[in-house]
């Protein structure tokens, strides 16, 4: 069928409504780009193809990153519908920056973690980073990166952070943290714990890092100003909401909210 003839068939099916007042809903498939934290690769892929099952007229593409680089790309006209950080400061950034932005919700809480390619992390705490077997540590950037601010608020918590500083290697985004240690670029990383229970790389233990030591990783979503007229991009962000995603976030490790936190606290 041409487009012309697509066209024509639509515009006689609206007609058909109109002069007989059938009440027949009319429903296109819509797509929607959804703009995400790189903790949540592939955790979201599993999502999305969840979502799409339950609605097959339905399509999401997904274009991951750091929470801070997205946020700034919206914020200049990039093409997002819906927007996942991995902090609550994004897009409430985005709310209040960008209006017609829905207001954030959290969708999941994570955790900090060592992992090492080479190196025995059980029971490491982060004070044994001033080891001389550490020589090159990796985080995530702090300035855009979520996981990165929280790694650099628990290393000044014990106050090792100005001894190790100069041993620090930043990847851009939390996954490329997960990379360089995997490749040994790196001795030790401090990443997230769904990037840890990848395969590949939960053959190595890792250890989970006290989360007193650092604001909560709560990760929350909007749906941006672009994205409020389109159907896809709100019905996923209903779905992240529901049971079938909250079964896929725990599996990868990320823990749910309490009931009634909000995305400012």
């Amino acid at each position: 069928m041409t487009f012309s003839t697509l066209a024509a068939a639509r515009a006689r099916l609206v007609l058909f409504v109109v002069l007989t007042g059938f009440p027949m809903a009319l429903s296109w498939a819509e797509s929607a780009t959804v703009a995400a934290a790189s903790s949540l690769r592939p955790t979201l892929d599993r999502i999305a193809e969840a979502f799409m099952e339950a609605n097959s007229e339905d399509s999401i593409t997904i274009i991951y990153g750091a929470s801070g680089r997205l946020t700034a790309q919206i914020l200049n006209g990039a093409p997002f519908d819906a927007f996942l950080s991995a902090d609550t400061a994004y897009p409430g950034a985005l709310f209040e920056q960008a209006p017609g932005t829905s207001e954030p919700v959290i969708y999941a809480l994570g955790r900090l973690v060592f992992w090492s390619a080479n190196h025995d992390v059980t029971g490491l705490a982060l004070t044994d980073l001033t080891q001389d077997r550490f020589r090159r540590i990796a985080i995530a950037q702090p300035a855009i990166a979520p996981y990165g601010q929280r790694a650099r608020e628990a290393l000044e918590a014990v106050g090792v952070w100005a001894q190790i500083e100069n041993r620090v290697v930043y990847g851009e985004n939390i996954s490329q943290v997960a990379q360089m240690s995997a490749s040994g670029a790196a001795d030790v990383a401090i990443t997230a714990l769904s990037l840890a229970m990848l395969d590949g790389l939960v053959e190595r233990p890792y250890a989970l890092i006290d989360d007193s030591l650092h604001e909560p990783l709560a990760q929350s979503m909007v749906v941006t100003a672009r994205g409020q007229d389109n159907g896809a991009a709100r019905r996923f962000i209903e779905f992240m909401r529901q049971t079938d995603a909250a079964d896929i976030l725990l599996r990868a490790g990320f823990q749910m909210p309490v009931a009634g936190m909000a995305a400012g606290s």
